[in-house]
């Protein structure tokens, strides 16, 4: 999204702390930001939605895939060029999420 940023992040250990990632994610990306812009990245707090038992990941991601369709910046999800993933190849992202090859949805 043109405004806003949309992360699924997943702990890995019982000692994994969500705030303190997004707090050095926020300070690492606005340091560099600044240095090459010389402005303010990002705001001072920042909304979480933590997975409830009824929802799976899959579902979530979906959902946020599905974003830039709804807000009419794309027809497909596919072509929104900033959706990606860390952990999956964005072909592989698409198609564990949507079942199908990306351009089939």
């Amino acid at each position: 999204m043109p405004d806003h940023l949309h992360l699924v992040v997943e702990g890995k250990t019982e000692a994994a702390d969500c705030l303190e990632f997004v707090r050095l994610f926020k300070q690492v990306t606005a340091f560099e930001w600044k240095k090459v812009h010389g402005a303010r990245l990002w705001q001072g707090s920042f909304h979480d939605h933590i997975l409830r038992t009824t929802e799976t990941t899959q579902e979530v991601v979906r959902y946020l895939l599905e974003n830039p369709v709804r807000a009419g910046l794309v027809e497909d999800p596919w072509e929104y060029e900033w959706s990606g993933s860390y952990v999956y190849g964005r072909q592989e992202l698409f198609e564990w999420t949507f079942g199908v090859s990306p351009g089939q949805l």
